[in-house]
């Protein structure tokens, strides 16, 4: 295995996959492997079967060290549902002008680290800015010149008891020597939204399977996260409990519906699955499918009117995830109701050009980017 690949896990709310792979030309990736493997997912901070998250692992692990054996690290992303996400400042004054240098830095970051305790650890830092005694504000000011400096951190913190799980999945494989934890929201938002557009602060959502994550960005940082957990499984749970239909047939009748058409009333959509057909009108569907859109629009809002720290209003709320094409006309209705501009973004990565994909190549993008640091 060449040295300059990594192995990256992303743990969705529906299924975790793994990927070995390396930076290719203009700042694309070369994929070496990829597995998937379906499990029940989380929901409310916790793991739904912790066996099934196990057994998941433990597929996906086998399968990529089996493609590239010399693999000793994996880089692992943390969903939102399992981060606490706390901001600090800290600020330091010289006796006189003098250029700033790395032990600086290093020195405000580390009065500025909170505390682990029983329940959380730390895992990772950014720094959403620095402003200098001039008031210029800027993301790296070594090799400046500054009477002092202010430091605006994020800190990202992860659930002890989903490190656990992960850590005695990652027992039974000897060779692998090392696990490095990723908060996935900060990942997302560096890998996504371009530096000039987080400088003053960008709206991030991540609509996901059963689990979803709204994040205001600024700078190289998260100035504030929160995950819920709803996400276009349960607009399919609403579908499968209104109309009286399997689970199944409600994801595929979400498949078919397009938000965005204009259907003559007698209109349907016909499903067939282990033999039956169901048929139901296309209307119905639609209006059961926006009413469920508009529930995680309510919980979006809510977000919008927590944040307070930053005005954020006439911002474009930049969206990914498996939720966003799930349903055609997903992301005009979501701009329609939040009545605020909506930009679907993807990796810009051949044949992985979706929204499904952002995670995941977020997450290996942040690999790589460590590893060559």
């Amino acid at each position: 295995m060449r040295k300059n690949y990594v192995a990256v896990l992303d743990v969705r709310s529906a299924d975790i996959t793994a990927v070995v792979g390396e930076r290719g030309v203009n700042n694309t990736f070369i994929i070496k492997h990829k597995s998937t493997c379906a499990y029940d997912g989380y929901a409310e901070g916790e793991l739904l079967d912790v066996g099934g998250f196990s057994s998941a692992l433990t597929e996906v692990v086998k399968s990529t060290l089996f493609a590239a054996s010399r693999i000793k690290t994996f880089y692992v992303g943390v969903p939102g549902e399992f981060l606490q996400l706390v901001n600090a400042d800290k600020s330091v004054s010289f006796n006189s002008a003098r250029r700033i240098t790395r032990n600086d830095v290093e020195s405000l970051v580390s009065a500025a680290t909170p505390a682990d305790d029983e329940k959380w650890r730390t895992i990772r830092h950014s720094c959403l800015y620095y402003v200098l005694s001039d008031k210029r504000r800027l993301i790296e000011p070594v090799g400046t010149v500054s009477e002092s400096l202010l430091g605006k951190f994020a800190f990202y913190k992860c659930n002890n008891a989903f490190i656990g799980c992960l850590m005695d999945a990652f027992k039974r494989f000897k060779g692998v020597t090392s696990v490095n934890l990723i908060p996935a929201n900060q990942a997302e938002a560096m890998y996504l939204i371009e530096p000039e557009k987080r400088d003053e602060c960008a709206v991030l959502f991540d609509f996901g399977y059963i689990s979803s994550t709204y994040s205001v960005v600024c700078g190289n940082g998260l100035m504030y996260s929160e995950s819920f957990s709803l996400g276009i499984g349960h607009i399919a749970a609403l579908l499968m409990n209104d109309f009286d239909i399997p689970y199944e047939v409600a994801l595929k009748f979400l498949s078919k519906v397009n938000l965005n058409a204009k259907e003559k009333l007698s209109s349907s959509e016909e499903c067939v699955f282990e033999n039956k057909t169901y048929e139901f009108s296309t209307i119905a569907l639609r209006d059961k499918i926006r009413e469920g859109l508009d529930g995680i629009c309510e919980t979006i809002e809510t977000c919008i009117q927590s944040f307070t720290a930053k005005n954020t209003e006439g911002k474009p709320l930049f969206i990914t995830g498996e939720g966003v094409n799930f349903v055609r006309g997903t992301a005009e209705h979501i701009s329609g109701r939040l009545v605020r501009s909506v930009e679907v973004v993807a990796p810009d990565v051949p044949y992985y050009d979706k929204p499904q994909y952002s995670s995941l190549f977020s997450l290996l993008h942040t690999a790589l980017c460590d590893k060559n640091s």
